[in-house]
């Protein structure tokens, strides 16, 4: 008995647009397969259908879908044609999606909007989120008949047009994303007669929906089945094993036995994915409600080997003290305890003792790892690199995993509270102290601790002081201006003095006190300050 539905107006519209060209037109993928999940009650947590979840398949080909869509866009040689939700806004009569709200900072997050140059107030009681920019709608003509070589499993080598939805659904992946969904013409011109609503009510007779796998069965016993044979599908495309994976920790399901078998006989294959495709499902992996089962399922199927080979020397290796167990299960529980969304914070969590196997010693009878932060450092700049993560996520992971042994004394002055303000990054702050709170809550400790939280303050108090050369009362120019100088070496140099200064002193942080030590400066070096650059006449 199918349930009754509620789909956006913009998906529909796509839906709409092309049947009324005359064209077959369906929603597959993880829209189709989440709304019938959630409609009849199949998950245990109802899931978010994000517009990225909506993908479509029709009869018509590339340009005859961009004639529809004249605003859109063809990149690739799969026949997959994007429409952007601006666009298609638009071609709707829509006005542009409004910005969204700012959001309340959390409690017991740290208000780094807050550490710009000298605010007066700290009072700030929200930030706007940053925006993230909407995922496009992927139009695809049905396809059949792929072409595979025998090194590549990845992409197919030749492809040819389908001729009907049973022909595209049988080149899919899984079961439950081999449900296809399209809605009755009448109803469709009756929905966009007037300006479209938000949502529209789907009753079951309004619908059609294709299953030719059974794919609402498997949805109903809570299962990730490959379509037909697992091993072919797995050696079309290898990253089929990964996304398995994924589709078992997202949804909670587990996955068929005969799949299972599949991805370990397979596993190997995974060699032949690029480092992008990799990380962004190991992404999604990390960012599910069950990152640690996650992670124990690609360990068990031999996958791991392939994406973090690095962490499976954790197992074994025994701790002392406060932990209660090896490297390996603290570090999975560090996972599952972590408090941040994000995921390249989830793999900071997971991979912040990464370097403990390298630097184990006993002594006195205790298990020591000396300096194993530095050296998990130096690995998971590794590991980002083999995971084509850009410049400035690799900088984050890896000052995550350098600083995650932190130690705050309630003597400490304020200006060893700045120095660790501005080593870790102001962008940086709740991620480390997320990274702490799994650290603690994985070795059993509590999540916080009296000192932990007078650090929070203590830092929450200095966020008004400078932090960064940007931060100073004055810059190069007013140095230029005042000591005749050209640009140069010389000033940044200074800069970064008075900055030194600063954060050991913030008072000294006035124009006047600046420049009279950038006055002693000058004058103590060898040349005077006169020399490359050399002074202005």
């Amino acid at each position: 008995m199918l349930p009754d539905l509620r789909l956006p107006s913009g998906p529909l519209y796509i839906i709409y647009r092309l049947k009324k060209a005359g064209y077959e037109a369906f929603l597959v993928g993880g829209a189709v397969r989440d709304s019938l999940g959630n409609a009849l009650g199949f998950y245990q947590t109802a899931k978010t259908i994000d517009a990225d979840d909506f993908d479509f398949t029709t009869n018509a080909t590339p340009e005859q879908i961009m004639a529809v869509f004249p605003q859109s866009f063809y990149k690739n040689t799969f026949g997959t044609v994007s429409v952007t939700p601006h666009d298609l806004r638009q071609l709707m009569g829509l006005p542009p999606q409004p910005v969204a709200p700012a959001v309340p900072v959390a409690a017991g997050r740290i208000d780094i909007t807050a550490a710009t140059r000298l605010h007066e107030s700290l009072d700030l009681p929200t930030h706007p989120r940053e925006p993230q920019e909407p995922k496009n709608y992927e139009i695809t003509t049905y396809r059949v008949g792929e072409t595979y070589t025998n090194d590549s499993h990845r992409r197919p080598q030749s492809l040819q047009w389908g001729t009907s939805i049973s022909d595209d659904l049988t080149r899919r992946d899984f079961t439950i994303n081999a449900l296809a969904l399209t809605i009755n013409l009448p109803l469709l011109e009756k929905f966009f007669g007037h300006v479209p609503d938000d949502t529209y009510p789907l009753r079951a007779t309004d619908y059609t929906l294709i299953d030719d796998f059974a794919g609402l069965t498997d949805l109903q016993d809570n299962l990730v089945q490959a379509i037909g044979d697992p091993d072919e599908r797995f050696r079309e495309d290898a990253l089929r094993l990964m996304r398995a994976v994924r589709l078992s920790v997202q949804l909670n399901f587990a996955i068929e036995d005969h799949t299972y078998q599949a991805l370990k006989r397979q596993a190997d294959l995974l060699q032949s994915i690029s480092g992008e495709r990799i990380r962004d499902e190991f992404f999604k992996i990390l960012a599910s409600d069950y990152p640690k089962e996650g992670i124990m399922l690609l360990d068990e199927t031999g996958l791991l080997t392939y994406i973090v080979p690095e962490l499976l020397a954790a197992k074994g290796v025994a701790q002392s003290g406060h932990h209660l167990t090896d490297v390996w299960v603290h570090s999975l529980d560090a996972l599952a305890n972590c408090p941040s969304i994000d995921p390249l914070v989830r793999l900071a969590s997971l991979l912040h003792d990464v370097g403990k196997p390298a630097t184990q010693e006993m002594i006195d009878g205790q298990y020591t790892f000396y300096n194993h932060q530095n050296v998990g450092a130096k690995m998971v700049r590794h590991i980002a690199h083999r995971l084509k993560l850009s410049r400035a996520d690799t900088d984050r992971l890896t000052t995550l995993v350098r600083h995650h042994m932190f130690h705050y004394q309630p003597t400490d002055t304020d200006a060893a509270i700045r120095r660790f303000m501005r080593q870790v990054g102001l962008d940086n702050l709740n991620d480390i102290l997320d990274v702490r709170e799994a650290d603690r809550l994985g070795s059993n400790a509590r999540k916080t601790s009296w000192r932990l939280e007078e650090m929070k303050q203590r830092m929450i108090a200095q966020l008004h002081q400078p932090m960064q050369v940007r931060d100073l009362a004055i810059g190069g120019h007013e140095l230029m201006d005042h000591f005749h100088l050209s640009p140069g070496p010389i000033l940044g140099e200074v800069l970064q003095a008075l900055l030194e200064r600063v954060l050991d002193d913030a008072t000294l942080n006035t124009p006047e006190q600046l420049l009279a030590i950038a006055s002693d400066l000058l004058r103590s070096r060898p040349d005077g300050g006169t020399s490359a650059p050399a002074a202005r006449a």
